[in-house]
C-alpha cells in the first residue's frame, strides 16, 4: 500500500543543473541545505536574504545537488513562515536556478504555538515545491494536510523510531523520507546507529535521505553513501567538510558529498 502514498514529485527531475556524471536510471537523491538555523556567526557564507539563498542554490545545484531546502527569514534575520518573507526567497531562488526543485522548514521552533503556525501556511499561495513537515511535533498531521491543500509535497521529518511509527499512520502522499539522525533528539550513541534505528521502522518503498547534523553529520553522511540511500549536505547539517576541512561555499559542501574532493 505505501508506494500509492508517494508524491508526483518523487520522480528525479532533471534540470540543467543535473550533472552528466549521474547515469540514467540512478535515482539516489542529492540535497543541498543551505541554512537551517545557522547565522553568519556560524560561518560567513550561511545564506540568509533572498539574494544570498539564490546565490547559495546556485553554487549547491552547479555542483550537482538535485533539490534544495532552506529556511527563509525576515527582516530581523529569524526563520520567518509568513508569506510575506516566504515569496520573496522562493522568487529569487526560482528565478536564479529555474527548474530546481525547492523546499523549506515549517519546523515548531519557528512559530511554536500550533494554531498560529497554521493560520500562517494557510496564507501561503504557489509556493515551495515541498516543506518539511518533522513527525515528532504536535499537528504534524495537521500542517501536512494544510500544505498538500496548498499544492505543497511534504517531506516527512522521522528524528526517532516513535516519529516513525507516528508517520506511518498517516496515509497521505509525500516526496521522500527524511531519516535525520540528531545528537542529543534521535537515541543512540552515534548517528549511523540512530540512523539505522529509525530506517529499521520503515519499509523500503520510500524515496529516503538520510542525514545527521553537526559532529553526526560526516559520519552519517558517508555510511548512507555506502548503503544507496539519499543524501544531504549544507550549513543547516555542517559547517566544514570531513575532518573539519574548511569550506567557502555550500558547493564545496556538495562537492564533498558527491566525493569529489
Amino acid at each position: 500500500m505505501f508506494p500509492s502514498r508517494l508524491h508526483p514529485l518523487r520522480q528525479p527531475t532533471l534540470n540543467r543543473f543535473t550533472p552528466s556524471i549521474w547515469q540514467a536510471g540512478d535515482t539516489m537523491t542529492l540535497k543541498a541545505c543551505l541554512n537551517g538555523d545557522r547565522s553568519r556567526a556560524d560561518h560567513p557564507a550561511v545564506p540568509v536574504t533572498p539574494a544570498e539563498l539564490a546565490e547559495g542554490a546556485h553554487s549547491a545545484a552547479s555542483a550537482g545537488a538535485e533539490a534544495v531546502h532552506f529556511h527563509p527569514r525576515g527582516q530581523d534575520e529569524r526563520e520567518s513562515l509568513a508569506w510575506r518573507d516566504i515569496q520573496p526567497a522562493v522568487a529569487a531562488v526560482r528565478e536564479r536556478c529555474p527548474g530546481l526543485p525547492l523546499g523549506v522548514a515549517t519546523r515548531e521552533e519557528i512559530v511554536p504555538d500550533l494554531p498560529t503556525r497554521l493560520s500562517l501556511l494557510s496564507e501561503w499561495e504557489t509556493g515551495p515545491d515541498f516543506a518539511s513537515v518533522n513527525w515528532h511535533e504536535e499537528g504534524a498531521e495537521q500542517v501536512a494536510e494544510l500544505l498538500l491543500k496548498r499544492g505543497i509535497g511534504i517531506e516527512a521529518g522521522l528524528f526517532t523510531p516513535a516519529a516513525a511509527r507516528k508517520f506511518l499512520t498517516w496515509q497521505g502522499p509525500i516526496v521522500r523520507v527524511l531519516v535525520e539522525a540528531l545528537p542529543g533528539i534521535s537515541p543512540g550513541d552515534d548517528g549511523i546507529s540512530a540512523a539505522r534505528a529509525i530506517l529499521g521502522e520503515l519499509p523500503d518503498t520510500f524515496d529516503l535521505v538520510v542525514h545527521g547534523e553537526n559532529e553526526w553529520a560526516w559520519p552519517v553522511l558517508e555510511w548512507a553513501r555506502g548503503e544507496r540511500y539519499g543524501l544531504r549536505a549544507g550549513f543547516e547539517d555542517m559547517l566544514a567538510g570531513p575532518g573539519g576541512k574548511q569550506v567557502r561555499s555550500i558547493g564545496e559542501l556538495v562537492d564533498f558529498m558527491r566525493g569529489k574532493r
